[in-house]
């Protein structure tokens, strides 16, 4: 379980095809342990290797199918470590399953922050909700406005610095993780 409040921002530094996607990510984070779980860009990938600068994860074909094609050597991903018990849940539940991509279609300057207009795919659109949570290559958000599938989320100067959303531009895809409590609500409700 993670909260969408990223750590560190990592870059990923080897790929090797072998049957699943071998990615090596250096980052700061200094004691992982073989098997933990790590949220990449909102990823929820396992320490397979480590060492006190780096580790690696495998990526299966159906992460590689539901998540951005950015997995290429020299790319900046956002990272986060897991809970730990007593740790302060600052963002929202963040399952690191990622449901989809969705399409940055503006970014709007509005005062210090930066307002992304995305699009989200139809199947997902339904779960987001105005004031609700939205995760977007691992970052908790919330949502502003929602119009059919195009919603809008608020970036404060922090947040647009301490993660690579300052490298993103219209046309581009991020990994989009809708609120667990949504999901769970709607199998509910189907029943």
């Amino acid at each position: 379980m993670f909260t969408g409040i990223i750590n560190h921002i990592g870059t990923i530094t080897a790929a090797k095809q072998q049957g699943d996607l071998r990615l090596r990510f250096a980052c700061e984070f200094s004691d992982l342990a073989l098997g933990e779980s790590v949220a990449v860009n909102g990823v929820c990938l396992t320490v397979v290797t480590t060492d006190t600068k780096s580790f690696a994860a495998d990526l299966s074909g159906e992460t590689l199918s539901r998540t951005t094609p950015r997995w290429q050597v020299g790319q900046k991903v956002n990272l986060e470590r897991a809970l730990k018990f007593g740790d302060p849940l600052s963002g929202h539940m963040v399952s690191g399953h990622v449901d989809g991509i969705a399409t940055l279609q503006e970014i709007e300057l509005n005062g210090d922050s930066h307002i992304l207009a995305l699009d989200a795919p139809a199947e997902l659109a339904r779960f987001i909700a105005e004031k609700g949570s939205v995760t977007l290559d691992g970052i908790s958000l919330t949502v502003n406005k929602v119009e059919n599938r195009r919603f809008w989320v608020n970036i404060i100067p922090h947040t647009w610095n301490v993660t690579t959303l300052h490298e993103r531009q219209p046309g581009d895809v991020l990994n989009l993780e809708i609120d667990p409590i949504a999901r769970y609500a709607e199998r509910l409700l189907q029943k």
